[in-house]
């Protein structure tokens, strides 16, 4: 079984920065793509940011410039660098990562717990 923690979620003001931690544990065999999606109230999740196994990112244009996404493959981490916070990034953050693990080598989506994150004055 695999494990996804997340942190680093909180309360920030306009303009404000945090960054987001995502933890991979358990029986893993290998890591692939690790992401971020959000999911705002009355909203459908989506894509925010996105990075392969060699490091290749794809951001939703509305946070580029602003949102950086990074991994430690040493610490099957993935991280996402938040900047110039708007109240639209206001949701609930989820880490997702494909996973090979060691039973099966065939690689399927895990998903964290979800942190939220509150963009207001």
């Amino acid at each position: 079984q695999v494990q996804l923690v997340e942190s680093g979620g909180g309360l920030v003001q306009p303009g404000g920065s945090l960054r987001l931690s995502c933890a991979a544990s358990g029986s893993i065999f290998s890591i692939d793509t690790m992401g971020w999606y959000r999911q705002a109230p009355g909203k459908e999740r989506e894509l925010v940011a996105r990075i392969s196994s060699s490091h290749s990112t794809d951001y939703v244009d509305a946070v580029k410039g602003r949102f950086t996404i990074s991994r430690d493959n040493a610490k099957n981490t993935v991280y996402l660098r938040m900047n110039s916070l708007k109240p639209e990034d206001t949701a609930v953050y989820y880490c997702n990562a494909r996973v090979a693990t060691v039973r099966s080598l065939y690689f399927n989506d895990y998903w964290g717990q979800g942190t939220q994150v509150t963009v207001s004055s």
